[in-house]
Protein backbone atom coordinates (compact mmCIF):
# COMPACT_ATOMS: atom_id res chain seq x y z
CA UNK A 1 0.00 0.00 0.00
CA UNK A 2 1.64 3.28 -1.06
CA UNK A 3 1.27 6.43 1.45
CA UNK A 4 0.15 10.03 -0.48
CA UNK A 5 1.51 13.37 1.10
CA UNK A 6 -1.39 15.82 1.43
CA UNK A 7 1.34 18.07 0.81
CA UNK A 8 3.31 17.04 -2.68
CA UNK A 9 4.93 20.33 -2.77
CA UNK A 10 6.71 22.49 0.18
CA UNK A 11 8.83 25.82 -0.60
CA UNK A 12 10.72 26.80 2.06
CA UNK A 13 12.37 30.61 1.41
CA UNK A 14 15.19 30.93 3.61
CA UNK A 15 17.85 33.45 3.67
CA UNK A 16 21.41 32.30 4.13
CA UNK A 17 24.45 34.47 5.02
CA UNK A 18 27.55 33.46 2.93
CA UNK A 19 30.93 34.49 4.55
CA UNK A 20 33.95 34.87 2.21
CA UNK A 21 36.77 35.99 4.79
CA UNK A 22 40.45 37.33 3.38
CA UNK A 23 42.62 34.34 4.63
CA UNK A 24 45.90 36.75 4.66
CA UNK A 25 47.84 34.55 3.29
CA UNK A 26 48.80 32.66 0.18
CA UNK A 27 46.32 29.89 -1.56
CA UNK A 28 49.06 26.94 -1.06
CA UNK A 29 49.44 28.03 2.29
CA UNK A 30 45.84 28.45 3.94
CA UNK A 31 44.36 24.91 1.65
CA UNK A 32 47.45 22.71 3.03
CA UNK A 33 47.14 24.39 6.47
CA UNK A 34 43.07 23.69 6.10
CA UNK A 35 43.69 20.52 4.87
CA UNK A 36 46.17 19.42 7.95
CA UNK A 37 43.08 21.42 10.60
CA UNK A 38 40.11 19.30 8.67
CA UNK A 39 41.21 15.99 7.82
CA UNK A 40 40.27 13.41 5.07
CA UNK A 41 37.52 10.87 6.22
CA UNK A 42 38.81 7.74 7.58
CA UNK A 43 36.76 5.47 5.62
CA UNK A 44 38.94 2.59 6.63
CA UNK A 45 38.13 3.06 10.12
CA UNK A 46 34.48 3.76 9.46
CA UNK A 47 34.47 0.62 7.32
CA UNK A 48 35.52 -1.49 10.22
CA UNK A 49 33.37 -0.11 12.38
CA UNK A 50 30.43 -0.89 10.42
CA UNK A 51 31.66 -4.45 9.68
CA UNK A 52 31.92 -4.86 13.53
CA UNK A 53 28.55 -3.13 14.28
CA UNK A 54 30.33 -0.76 16.87
CA UNK A 55 28.39 0.98 19.51
CA UNK A 56 27.07 4.43 18.00
CA UNK A 57 29.96 5.42 21.70
CA UNK A 58 32.51 3.63 19.71
CA UNK A 59 31.16 5.51 15.93
CA UNK A 60 31.57 8.76 18.05
CA UNK A 61 35.17 8.24 19.99
CA UNK A 62 36.42 7.45 16.51
CA UNK A 63 34.46 10.92 14.73
CA UNK A 64 36.31 12.43 17.97
CA UNK A 65 39.62 11.08 17.35
CA UNK A 66 39.15 12.06 12.80
CA UNK A 67 38.33 15.46 13.79
CA UNK A 68 40.40 17.20 15.81
CA UNK A 69 38.98 20.54 15.11
CA UNK A 70 35.31 19.06 15.10
CA UNK A 71 35.04 18.45 11.22
CA UNK A 72 36.62 16.09 8.82
CA UNK A 73 36.78 16.57 4.86
CA UNK A 74 34.22 14.58 2.96
CA UNK A 75 35.30 15.43 -0.15
CA UNK A 76 37.15 17.46 -2.03
CA UNK A 77 38.05 19.02 -5.95
CA UNK A 78 40.51 21.42 -7.12
CA UNK A 79 38.22 23.66 -9.10
CA UNK A 80 40.58 25.79 -10.16
CA UNK A 81 42.84 23.04 -12.18
CA UNK A 82 39.58 22.72 -14.32
CA UNK A 83 38.47 25.92 -15.19
CA UNK A 84 42.31 26.69 -16.26
CA UNK A 85 41.32 24.35 -19.05
CA UNK A 86 38.63 27.11 -20.54
CA UNK A 87 41.15 29.94 -19.78
CA UNK A 88 40.25 31.39 -16.65
CA UNK A 89 42.73 32.56 -14.10
CA UNK A 90 43.15 32.09 -10.49
CA UNK A 91 43.16 29.26 -8.15
CA UNK A 92 40.00 27.46 -6.34
CA UNK A 93 39.53 24.03 -4.12
CA UNK A 94 35.93 23.17 -2.54
CA UNK A 95 35.05 20.82 -0.32
CA UNK A 96 32.50 18.36 2.04
CA UNK A 97 33.22 19.49 5.63
CA UNK A 98 31.62 18.32 8.85
CA UNK A 99 30.95 15.72 10.86
CA UNK A 100 28.30 12.61 10.43
CA UNK A 101 28.31 12.81 14.03
CA UNK A 102 26.82 16.06 14.44
CA UNK A 103 24.75 15.65 11.46
CA UNK A 104 23.12 12.79 12.75
CA UNK A 105 21.39 14.97 15.54
CA UNK A 106 19.85 16.84 13.40
CA UNK A 107 19.10 13.55 10.82
CA UNK A 108 16.80 12.35 13.73
CA UNK A 109 14.48 15.26 13.32
CA UNK A 110 14.40 15.30 9.53
CA UNK A 111 16.55 13.84 6.98
CA UNK A 112 16.10 16.92 4.40
CA UNK A 113 18.89 18.56 6.23
CA UNK A 114 21.45 16.33 4.10
CA UNK A 115 21.11 18.70 1.53
CA UNK A 116 23.29 21.13 3.78
CA UNK A 117 25.57 18.70 5.97
CA UNK A 118 28.17 18.02 5.25
CA UNK A 119 28.83 21.88 4.61
CA UNK A 120 30.04 23.46 1.96
CA UNK A 121 33.23 25.42 1.91
CA UNK A 122 35.80 26.72 -1.05
CA UNK A 123 39.26 28.57 -0.60
CA UNK A 124 39.94 30.73 -3.63
CA UNK A 125 41.34 33.54 -5.14
CA UNK A 126 39.04 36.56 -5.97
CA UNK A 127 39.59 38.72 -8.77
CA UNK A 128 42.16 40.71 -6.71
CA UNK A 129 44.26 37.05 -5.85
CA UNK A 130 43.07 37.74 -2.24
CA UNK A 131 42.90 33.99 -0.63
CA UNK A 132 39.01 33.61 0.30
CA UNK A 133 37.61 31.22 2.82
CA UNK A 134 33.90 30.97 1.75
CA UNK A 135 31.43 29.39 3.93
CA UNK A 136 27.63 29.74 3.95
CA UNK A 137 26.65 30.25 7.86
CA UNK A 138 25.38 27.22 9.18
CA UNK A 139 22.77 28.83 11.35
CA UNK A 140 21.38 30.46 8.88
CA UNK A 141 20.87 27.17 6.61
CA UNK A 142 19.56 24.91 9.34
CA UNK A 143 17.21 27.48 10.69
CA UNK A 144 15.18 26.86 7.56
CA UNK A 145 13.77 23.88 8.76
CA UNK A 146 11.80 25.37 11.28
CA UNK A 147 12.86 22.93 13.81
CA UNK A 148 14.19 24.37 17.06
CA UNK A 149 16.76 20.96 18.03
CA UNK A 150 18.27 21.42 14.64
CA UNK A 151 18.43 25.13 14.59
CA UNK A 152 20.80 24.99 17.43
CA UNK A 153 23.05 22.48 16.26
CA UNK A 154 23.24 25.32 13.34
CA UNK A 155 24.27 27.43 16.06
CA UNK A 156 26.63 24.73 17.47
CA UNK A 157 28.35 24.62 13.63
CA UNK A 158 28.49 28.57 13.79
CA UNK A 159 30.71 28.35 16.72
CA UNK A 160 32.41 25.36 15.59
CA UNK A 161 33.23 27.36 12.41
CA UNK A 162 34.56 30.06 14.41
CA UNK A 163 36.98 27.54 16.83
CA UNK A 164 38.28 26.82 13.14
CA UNK A 165 38.84 29.81 11.80
CA UNK A 166 41.22 30.47 15.04
CA UNK A 167 43.31 27.60 14.73
CA UNK A 168 43.47 28.24 11.40
CA UNK A 169 44.52 31.96 12.55
CA UNK A 170 41.68 33.94 9.60
CA UNK A 171 39.98 36.68 11.24
CA UNK A 172 36.25 36.10 12.37
CA UNK A 173 33.85 38.19 11.46
CA UNK A 174 32.07 39.80 14.42
CA UNK A 175 28.85 39.15 13.52
CA UNK A 176 29.89 35.50 13.14
CA UNK A 177 31.74 35.35 16.18
CA UNK A 178 28.82 37.04 18.46
CA UNK A 179 27.98 33.46 20.20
Amino acid sequence: MSVMSVQNFVAVPHEVVRWSIDTGTSYEDFRARYEAAVPGLDLDRLGRLRAERASWDAVLAAAADNAPHGFMRFWSTDVGETMRLAGNPGSCATYLMGNHTIAERMYRHDPAVMLYAPLRTTIHQDAHGVTRFSIDQPSTRFAGFGNEDIAAVGRELDRKVVDLLRVLEVPVPPALGSY
